[in-house]
């Protein structure tokens, strides 16, 4: 259906007011190559995950203010970007031609409304490439990370020291420094070269999803400040899942075990994550790896239980916890790997709506009118569905 144009902008945002800083993880995988190729290219076969501004491009500014005002008149106040470095960069110094995926912050950055969102960053230490040692770090990655991010107005600072996620799923922090020790000391001097740009140093955060009580000792006497999640599984992954399509009341169940033993371990060192949703069979179909996890997808009204919970046990953690008013969703739009809560074909509105009700005060209107309601164009982008990857758009 065809509407009538009457708006040439995305409307204003009427945020809500929350006594939390919500935090969502984004995977910006969803830009145009020169060929048509997106990640979109392989969501076929899967209407149910379609955004319902369809399949966009997300270069486009006006892409990022929609997402932004969704975000932000549901509570979410903080998008946390998947960060990635080409490997051949690493050792080197780092220009536009030296990262993938970082299309996504230029558009935030071009936005109409991207200022009115908190960002940061999380370095992706498991799929790209890290260091080649400490001065790799410093005298890198550092002044890139301070000149492009850090010191936009928005990003996200504690005590003056920009936040840095970092995601180290299998481990190559380490072995890019040489071990526990030598990564203390270059997370320790990349902090204090911070302050050459203004800052009291950095403040870092690690990915950890699992229980063991030696990583989270490991991590601690690195130097990281926190943990946190970007996903939980209900089992450590395997060639074949034990459990491939666990109920809903056993997520929820192993989210807040899995949670309650990071606080066990200590409240101060802990950020909660509720985790929407893990199916990553798009990405791997007709693999081995599809089998390794069980998949699973909370429903709205679960979701909201869920969400609820973290709620109650992040206002039991102690005072001065940062964690306390600090918590982070999973995800907002990873389509591929299934774990997705902006507004899409299945969902709609109902998984940020849950997210409005449990967090925030209520005292706004969302809008829930979309682009082609308001007669503004279609951003389905030129896709290909049988393009391979190429070369990025600049």
């Amino acid at each position: 259906m065809q509407f009538p144009h009457y708006c040439d902008r995305v409307p204003e945002i009427d945020p809500v007011s929350s006594d939390y800083l919500i935090a969502c993880h984004y995977f910006p995988g969803w830009n145009v190559y020169e060929n048509g190729y997106s990640g979109f290219s392989r969501m076929t076969g899967f209407p149910d995950r379609t955004p319902l501004l369809g399949y966009y491009d997300e270069a486009d500014p006006e892409v990022a203010d929609w997402e932004v005002k969704w975000a932000l008149e549901h509570g979410i106040g903080c998008f946390v970007y998947c960060w990635y470095r080409c490997q051949e960069n690493v050792g080197h110094p780092l220009k536009k031609d030296g990262m993938y995926l970082e299309h996504q912050l230029d558009a935030l950055k071009a936005s109409r409304y991207g200022k009115q969102m908190k960002f940061a960053i999380m370095w992706e230490c498991d799929n790209a490439g890290v260091a080649s040692g400490k001065a790799d770090l410093t005298d890198h990655l550092l002044p890139y990370w301070a000149e492009q991010y850090f010191r936009q107005p928005n990003y996200l600072m504690i005590d003056n020291k920009p936040v840095l996620f970092v995601y180290d799923y299998s481990f190559r922090v380490a072995e890019a420094f040489g071990g526990a020790a030598k990564t203390r000391e270059a997370l320790e001097a990349c902090s204090e070269k911070a302050k050459q740009y203004g800052f009291d140093g950095v403040y870092f955060m690690v990915e950890y999803r699992y229980d063991k009580k030696s990583v989270l000792e490991e991590y601690k006497n690195t130097g990281y400040r926190h943990t946190f999640a970007y996903c939980w599984h209900s089992e450590e992954p395997s060639p074949e899942a034990k459990n491939p399509f666990p109920t809903q009341e056993e997520i929820i169940a192993k989210q807040l075990e899995l949670m309650q033993s990071h606080l066990a371990f200590d409240p101060y060192f802990t950020i909660l994550t509720a985790s929407q949703s893990w199916d990553p069979y798009p990405w791997y179909r007709g693999t081995a790896r599809v089998r390794s996890t069980p998949r699973w997808k909370l429903t709205p009204e679960n979701w909201r239980i869920l969400l609820e919970k973290v709620k109650t046990m992040a206002d039991g953690m102690p005072d001065g916890a940062f964690g306390k008013r600090f918590i982070m969703l999973d995800n907002w739009n990873e389509w591929g790997e299934g774990h997705y809560i902006a507004p899409h074909v299945s969902g709609g509105f109902k998984y940020l709506q849950a997210v409005r009700e449990v967090f925030t005060k209520r005292d706004n209107l969302p809008d829930y009118r979309l682009n082609i309601q308001l007669g503004m164009r279609d951003y389905g982008a030129k896709i290909d569905l049988k393009a391979t990857k190429g070369k990025a758009k600049t």
